[in-house]
């Protein structure tokens, strides 16, 4: 992956790159693809093909009808330019062969399902022995390829720093190593495959007009700035709430939730896709120790203090596990969730993070209307079990309302004045996916509804639930 600052060229590399495997006497079988999310965002790897493709003079012909869409050489070898929005897109892809796999600002995909859905299209059926064009002085093993680019941006910042940031710094080549069955060979061997970050800058490319690196100097939002102008990872850019989050002052140690202080929860339904649980504590203004120093968060403070995230626990590239760069559930059944919410209930007891019993709080309305085959709806079945919710608002505009709220209390936080809202540094799901939610792109006034959103939705019950009063006031600006 080649990542950095804006600027920098990466995209003429990913270009170059497979060009570098033309004309070497792989044929048809050296054949490509660059995924962007929209034919739009595909339009300057285009232009930039055009400028540099024929320069080679090699017959290198670009086909631009819809269907086609790709570039192609006399000798066979194919690279195609194709969109890819969501996972169910792979389907055009299925049964393919590219040896050259490349994604387009790889942080523009929420989740990793469309990348790892692609990795079992990275393959090729090239034997040197038959295919190549003198079988008595055989060419190389094809290179088998996946070159993507991105900035430290978008609604995928999150699991994209996970897999390609976090695990070893730019320039370092991270090996691992699978056993694995060798059709060829009926015989087990060991396959290591390896994967490195390249950092771009655009100190390195001597094209660039000065006049972009002013309008890169001038840039006033502090995240966005260190983003595309220092290519620095530590930032949330692009989300919802990006520009007023603060990992200093929104998330607290861990403390025992004060006995005097109400305890609620609130849920977000989800089966194939994840469910959310938020343990919320709401402040009632009064100074408490906390490590050994003094906190004081105004009444009515929301402090989220525990939750429970049914993701599916996946394996990455580098032996981690990650739950939060896709958005695959558990596939549980009502009373499973019930069950897995009400031991989490009594270890809070009895570990003793809560004083006295947890209450219910909001919950999607749907569990009160989708029917299982076990018997009545999601939340009867709960009832069962001992877990029962209140009804969230879910009134038109309230997605928009419960964003700004967020954002308010967010702020209130900082300035130290008014109910804020606070994340006790162990709710992971809520820490690794609310802050990087980004807005949608047709509607900035509400998240982007096919990213990982679970979290922020109970969430957003539940400061709903919290303030009543101010959606009193805001309902009117967002109902429409």
């Amino acid at each position: 992956m080649v990542d950095g600052t804006r600027g920098g060229g990466k995209t003429d590399v990913q270009i170059m790159r497979f060009r570098r495997h033309v004309g070497q006497g792989y044929g048809s079988f050296w054949r490509g693809v660059i995924i962007g999310r929209s034919y739009k965002s595909l339009d300057d790897i285009v232009a930039r093909t055009k400028r540099w493709f024929p320069k080679f003079k090699d017959g290198a012909k670009f086909l631009a009808s819809q269907s086609s869409y790709k570039w192609v050489w006399p000798s066979g070898e194919e690279l195609l330019l194709r969109v890819m929005e969501k996972p169910g897109d792979y389907d055009k892809f299925h049964g393919q062969e590219f040896a050259f796999l490349g994604f387009n600002e790889l942080s523009q995909w929420a989740t990793s399902e469309c990348y790892d859905l692609m990795m079992s299209c990275n393959r090729s059926s090239f034997i040197p022995e038959e295919h190549s064009p003198d079988p008595e002085n055989p060419l190389p093993e094809i290179p088998l390829m996946v070159f993507s680019t991105t900035n430290p941006s978008g609604a995928g910042h999150n699991w994209v720093k996970t897999r390609f940031v976090d695990v070893a710094p730019a320039g370092k080549v991270v090996r691992n190593t699978t056993k694995v069955f060798n059709p060829r060979t009926q015989m087990e061997l060991d396959v290591i495959k390896t994967q490195v970050r390249l950092f771009s800058s655009y100190k390195e490319n001597r094209y660039l007009a000065p006049e972009y690196i002013a309008d890169l100097e001038n840039i006033t939002d502090p995240n966005k700035r260190k983003a595309w102008l220092e290519g620095d990872w530590d930032v949330t850019a692009g989300g919802a709430i990006d520009d007023i989050w603060e990992s200093g002052v929104h998330i607290v140690p861990r403390f025992p939730v004060p006995a005097n202080w109400k305890t609620r929860r609130s849920f977000d339904w989800g089966s194939s896709h994840p469910f959310s649980v938020g343990f919320w504590g709401i402040s009632n203004g009064e100074e408490i120790e906390v490590d050994g120093k003094t906190l004081c968060f105004p009444k009515g403070s929301l402090i989220r203090f525990g939750e429970v995230y049914g993701a599916e626990a996946r394996k990455n590239p580098h032996g981690g596990v990650d739950l939060y760069g896709h958005n695959k559930g558990l596939k549980l059944s009502a009373r499973d969730v019930a069950k897995r919410v009400k031991e989490t209930c009594e270890n809070l007891l009895l570990l003793g993070w809560v004083q006295n019993v947890v209450t219910p709080g909001p919950a999607d309305n749907q569990i009160y209307d989708v029917n299982e085959a076990e018997s009545g709806s999601i939340a009867s079945i709960m009832q069962e079990e001992g877990i029962t919710w209140t009804r969230s608002d879910k009134k038109k505009g309230s997605r928009k309302n419960g964003l700004q709220l967020m954002r308010d209390m967010l702020e209130n936080s900082v300035k130290r004045e008014g109910p804020g809202l606070f994340v006790m540094r162990n709710c992971k799901a809520f820490i690794n996916t609310v802050p990087v939610l980004p807005r949608s792109e047709k509607d900035p006034d509400d998240v982007e509804t096919t990213a990982i959103d679970h979290v922020f939705d109970e969430a957003r019950y539940m400061v709903l639930d919290a303030r009543p009063d101010y959606v009193e006031t805001i309902g009117v600006q967002f109902a429409t």
